[in-house]
């Protein structure tokens, strides 16, 4: 009987190689010969470039070349793309963005001159003696002043900054349900812009062969396919053979190492002028103001309930803000990513959802961890702990009343939900909590002069990603066996699920093989990394590959063993005639087939698997979270005490590693909650929070035990493998979850709206608001 890998908490095989030093990392990559390019940026949030005198920079020591958009202009080079797609009421706008500023730069940091030199050192020299003057404008930050009549203009192109305007669901039936409603209750709430902040800054290194006209680019990415085909298309004009896209180890990515940035313009194209290789690593406050940041979506939201607390409609008219161009998907987190998950796990008859996206002159905004699921769940939660005040229903009972309870079920937004555990993962955290010793804990807590309170919230996660993915089984001449899959690991752990799949399918020990990721010559496709969609949709994509290779070995087996094809089964690794004893190992077979001798009419030598999955299903991960909080009155400062998770992924084919993704998930999400706050000076535009001196992520001391853990007893049917994306729960989940805590805790002082982070500051700063308000006044 063959050793079983799915569902085994196996230690991570890339691990070995990280821990000892080993990670091959672009920024390790010491090519002979490699130019170091340094971007000079703009240190103005909108202005027009007045002077660029370029010719001290020119004349430093080391220096090769010095560049502005003139010389890639000249080129014939193009400009970066915006590739989404939505359903926009009106036209999406799409403003030019080259990849050095065209006469005015519209944020800071904006790439304005590349200097390329033979060591970094010259080439920050010569950033430092370029002469460059702007003549400053009026700017604007926040999504909601660029829509006012009065804002500064960004783009000629986007009247009144608006970048496009969505709508999705029946705004007539919310309106009758927010007519007949006997309560409806409505906030406002900003999700906050964060930064991405991965270990590993963006780095790259373009190579150009002058005897073919090819470029490779090597880069610090989650996807290779997507930017070969936005280079060949959009900035070379070449075809998409032509470019090679290769992505090595990466540090982290969490969404914002998708996309295609300027700078990976510029190394491909420096490389081709100057003949030599050219390497650019960003520097960390370089990465906070010229890679793609998240979030920054203001809401106004209402919720309609009939007298018994059944939720009747829900209505969402948000900004989004943009920043100052469209990055290569940024619309898509607010719009259709934000919608499809809108109403959460609840069973809301009339969904009606208006966004309107707006210019700021402010680094552009795309997807992070979540993509705009974190946006939809963190309204439809906050709604419903304000409907349970309004209502006087507990809590956790008006959640339960109103969640979806028979599958398959259609929601509002349109999207078929085959399956989940809603109720039954309310009922689980609940127990787990342990609200029963709250009382006491809380009551503990009065005594000390703290405040303590409890939050409950769920979420769900539409999972998918891009439509697309493919695969790669084949057997190598050491007998070892070559995954590879369209899809990008930047920390999750795919060198170990991809081979557990493998390695059950067939038969084979995990040690017998080798994944390959992450370079457009391994296959002819691929989405990358996003959207919780590696084992969903690579996953199958590798099962694919995998029953295409099994299926090659039993036609060249049958042959071999003298048997009728339908006579013949693979068991465990082996071919096997029934009712004879004649059988032949996968691994003998795949020896045999590199002789084309060996093979049936019709066959090419050796024994691989290609496939394409192109399901269009979604899967739908989901569950509930419980946070209790501690908050000292005279400090603001809270504590978060307590934190639970139930969660259900459907199959898991390694808990430890999924269980690790939820943890890392969720320390986001509380870095969202509690700490990390994007902060740019209204009047200049100037990042006031641009190094991890202003900017607090998370540490170890902000983060309690978790208890609780994975539930895989609902396997979805949307795939073969069962499984339903575990990769962005957390950051969905925690934030409405902490926030809630935190509002509870400070419910005794009539407090009952605040927005994320809850800092220190601002917590202490609507304690005293409350304390100063008289307490006949208060809210109840």
């Amino acid at each position: 009987m063959q050793e079983r890998y799915r569902g085994q908490s196996l230690n991570r095989l890339e691990d070995l190689r990280f821990l000892t030093g080993h990670g091959e990392y672009v920024a390790d990559d010491h090519v002979p010969g490699v130019l170091h390019a340094y971007v000079l940026r703009s240190p103005i949030a909108f202005a027009r470039i007045a002077r660029l005198n370029l010719e001290a920079a020119r004349a430093v020591p080391g220096v090769v070349a010095v560049f502005t958009e003139a010389d890639l202009a000249a080129d014939g080079i193009g400009e970066l793309p915006c590739i989404t797609v939505i359903d926009a009421v009106e036209p999406i706008v799409v403003p030019p963005r080259p990849a050095l500023a065209r006469g005015f730069v519209r944020h800071v940091g904006d790439p304005v001159v590349c200097i390329v030199a033979e060591s970094p050192e010259a080439a920050l020299a010569a950033g430092e003696a370029v002469d460059a003057a702007y003549e400053t404008l009026p700017c604007v930050t926040m999504a909601t002043a660029a829509l006012q009549p009065d804002a500064p203009a960004i783009w000629p192109e986007a009247p009144g900054n608006s970048a496009f305007l969505f709508r999705k669901g029946d705004a007539e039936a919310v309106a009758a349900a927010m007519a007949q409603a006997a309560h409806v209750v409505e906030c406002d709430l900003f999700n906050n812009r964060v930064v991405a902040a991965p270990m590993e800054t963006r780095a790259a290194i373009g190579f150009h062969d002058s005897n073919t006209g090819g470029f490779c680019l090597s880069l610090t990415g989650q996807g290779v396919h997507d930017l070969r085909r936005q280079l060949a298309d959009t900035i070379f004009k070449i075809p998409a053979e032509r470019i090679r896209v290769v992505v090595p180890d990466v540090g982290g990515g969490f969404g914002m190492k998708n996309y295609l940035y300027p700078e990976y313009v510029l190394v491909l194209w420096a490389a081709r002028k100057l003949g030599r290789p050219v390497r650019w690593i960003s520097e960390r406050s370089e990465d906070f103001v010229s890679s793609a940041q998240g979030r920054d979506f203001f809401a106004r939201s209402r919720l309609a309930l009939d007298k018994d607390g059944r939720f009747l409609g829900l209505e969402v008219r948000a900004v989004a803000n943009m920043g100052a161009y469209l990055s290569t998907q940024g619309p898509v987190s607010s719009t259709n990513a934000a919608g499809s998950a809108m109403g959460g796990v609840y069973d809301i008859p009339a969904v009606f959802v208006e966004v309107r996206g707006a210019f700021t002159n402010t680094p552009p905004i795309d997807a992070y961890r979540g993509a705009g699921k974190p946006e939809a769940n963190y309204l439809i939660e906050r709604l419903v702990n304000l409907a349970s005040v309004k209502t006087g229903i507990d809590a956790v009972a008006l959640r339960r009343r109103n969640m979806i309870g028979r599958f398959p079920h259609r929601t509002a937004m349109g999207m078929k939900i085959d399956g989940g555990r809603f109720k039954a993962g309310l009922d689980e955290a609940i127990s787990l909590a342990d609200l029963e010793g709250f009382r006491t804990r809380r009551a503990r807590s009065k005594k000390a002069g703290l405040l303590r309170g409890i939050g409950v919230a769920c979420f769900l996660e539409t999972s998918r990603g891009a439509l697309g993915e493919f695969a790669r089984a084949a057997f190598e001449a050491d007998g070892t066996v070559s995954l590879a899959v369209g899809t990008q690991s930047n920390g999750q752990g795919h060198e170990t699920a991809y081979p557990q799949v493998a390695a059950d399918l067939m038969g084979l020990p995990i040690s017998a093989f080798r994944f390959h990721q992450g370079d457009t010559d391994l296959l002819p496709g691929g989405n990358g990394h996003g959207g919780a969609r590696s084992m969903h949709m690579g996953g199958t994509a590798l099962v694919m590959a995998v029953e295409s290779l099994i299926e090659k070995g039993r036609l060249i087996a049958a042959h071999l063993l003298q048997a009728p094809v339908d006579q013949v089964s693979f068991i465990e690794g082996n071919f096997v005639v029934q009712n004879t004893e004649r059988a032949m190992a996968i691994g003998k077979v795949a020896d045999a087939a590199r002789d084309p001798a060996n093979l049936p009419e019709g066959l090419t030598p050796g024994l691989e698997g290609n496939a394409k999955n192109g399901s269009e299903l979604y899967t739908f991960p989901n569950g509930c979270h419980v946070a209790e909080v501690e908050i000292d009155p005279d400090t603001g400062v809270v504590r978060l005490d307590r934190y639970t998770i139930a969660d259900d992924f459907g199959s898991l084919i390694n808990p430890r590693v999924a269980l690790g993704q939820v943890h890392g998930g969720v320390a986001q999400g509380i870095g969202q909650a509690l700490l990390e706050h994007v902060v740019f000076d209204p009047g200049s535009g100037q990042l006031l929070t641009g190094s991890f001196l202003d900017y607090a992520l998370p540490r170890a001391q902000d983060l309690p035990n978790f208890a609780g853990g994975l539930n895989d007893s609902e396997p979805t049917a949307s795939n073969p493998l069962g499984v339903k994306g575990t990769g962005q729960a957390g950051c969905i989940a925690a934030p409405q979850t902490i926030m809630n805590a935190v509002l509870d805790a400070l419910s005794p002082l009539g407090i009952d709206q605040l927005d994320m982070p809850a800092t220190p500051f601002l917590v202490w700063s609507a304690i005293q608001a409350a304390r100063a308000v008289p307490r006949s006044s208060r809210k109840p």
